[in-house]
């Protein structure tokens, strides 16, 4: 059995890498290839490329870097010609990823999108090109496979890889109060992002909102948590050039920090998914500029910018709703949020300042958003996507049912659940 998996990612990459592992414990033979990181080749991968280098957001820098994802994709085709695999496996990164379906697809080789596209909340017109260019797709969420499956496009739920990963095999601490040690205030992380942009455009605003916080909670701490050495240089440069800023920044230690923090401001991203494993309150921002705004209004189908809210709703995909000018004003949450979200052209630091006063002085007001944290945990934030994603892609490349191979995995999982609890 030979599986081609592609990655263009770090955080695809490191699913990517589980697949590869799970893929081969269950099926010991098999031979993975494909693009990817370092965490692919480090399961044994053999990589055709290291894609993961190229991971770009911006469009010009997408049109400077055309080259060499075309050269990338011709190196995966010469790699099909020359030992065809029995299915392959793409991870997010859809731009690229349409190239290489459509190169696997004329040569008769089934193609899987494990995580897929968002294509449900800002690009619905791609699901045609979904349908003709991609044979399944295992889902992360229910209401992405739910999606799916009502769009015609085959789907099988996996759950979401993040819920794999070792440092959560079950909830961080959680409490009713204030997690800080005794004597001292409770902790406020400032969450600013995992790019450079990110950070450049939201930092201000969670520090402005970190010193509203402050005036009205004079014993709270604030920590702003990044990824790396290199972000924590960033920050420190641009609170520097503000005039300064009584604030702690602490790298590569966010899971820790969440299990000692009270609440967090962050930014939007995958982020989110920490937070509810931590059961952490949070505001979610993001800045954009006003024409960026206007232009998403008439793209965007999704309800909320943030999974966990996206997950906590019975209706997250909605008709898009286009604005022809943007707020002067940051309007207030919806209340149907878990994570009060501010997807803002304007400061939205007073607005995110006044849950975390709420949830630093009501401790009823905090223990009510981590109940419902828990009830969307306890429907989503399940382990072994990895397993049931490998299953899947072997039944696939076999020509047998992906679902029914999923869910003997439940079944199996369930047994050894029981046993022991026995």
């Amino acid at each position: 059995m030979r599986v081609f998996l592609s990655a263009g990612e770090p955080s695809g990459d490191h699913h990517a890498a589980l697949l590869a592992r799970a893929l081969r414990e269950r099926c010991p033979d098999v031979e993975c290839v494909g693009l990817g990181g370092p965490q692919m080749a480090a399961e044994g991968v053999d990589l055709v490329a290291d894609m993961t280098r190229l991971a770009v957001m911006w469009f010009l820098r997408v049109i400077l870097s055309i080259h060499r994802f075309v050269d990338l994709a011709r190196r995966a085709e010469r790699s099909f010609l020359d030992h065809r695999p029995d299915v392959c496996v793409l991870v997010d990164f859809p731009g690229f990823h349409w190239w290489l379906a459509w190169r696997a697809k004329r040569h008769g080789i089934p193609v899987v999108f494990y995580c897929p596209p968002q294509i449900w909340a800002w690009a619905s017109w791609r699901k045609e090109k979904m349908r003709r260019l991609v044979d399944h797709v295992l889902a992360p969420l229910p209401f992405e496979h739910d999606w799916f499956t009502a769009e015609g496009i085959a789907s099988t739920l996996v759950g979401h890889p993040f819920f794999d990963e070792a440092a959560h095999p079950h909830p961080l601490p959680r409490a009713t109060e204030t997690q800080a040690p005794s004597g001292l205030g409770p902790l406020v992380l400032l969450l600013p992002g995992s790019r450079g942009q990110e950070i450049s455009a939201n930092l201000p605003s969670l520090l402005r909102g970190g010193e509203r916080v402050a005036r009205r909670v004079p014993d709270a701490r604030f920590v702003v948590a990044v990824l790396h050495d290199r972000h924590a240089e960033v920050v420190r440069e641009m609170i520097a050039g503000a005039g300064g800023s009584a604030v702690e920044i602490v790298a590569g230690k966010t899971r820790s920090l969440m299990a000692e923090a009270s609440c967090a401001m962050a930014v939007s991203g995958s982020v989110s998914l920490e937070l509810l494993a931590a059961r952490l309150p949070a505001v979610i921002i993001y800045r954009i500029g006003g024409f960026a705004y206007i232009v998403q209004s008439w793209f965007r189908h999704a309800r909320f910018i943030t999974l966990v809210n996206l997950m906590a709703v019975p209706d997250p995909i909605l008709p898009v709703r286009g604005v022809f000018s943007p707020p002067t004003v940051v309007p207030p949450a919806d209340p149907d949020a878990i994570y009060p979200e501010y997807l803002a052209v304007a400061d939205p630091a007073d607005r995110a300042a006044e849950h975390v006063v709420i949830w630093l002085t009501d401790a009823a007001a905090r223990q009510s958003v981590v109940e419902r944290l828990d009830e969307v945990a306890a429907r989503v934030a399940r382990s072994g996507s990895a397993s049931r994603a490998s299953a899947a892609v072997l039944a696939i490349a076999a020509g047998n049912d992906p679902a029914a191979a999923v869910d003997g995995v439940d079944e199996a999982m369930a047994r050894a659940t029981s046993i022991r609890a026995a």
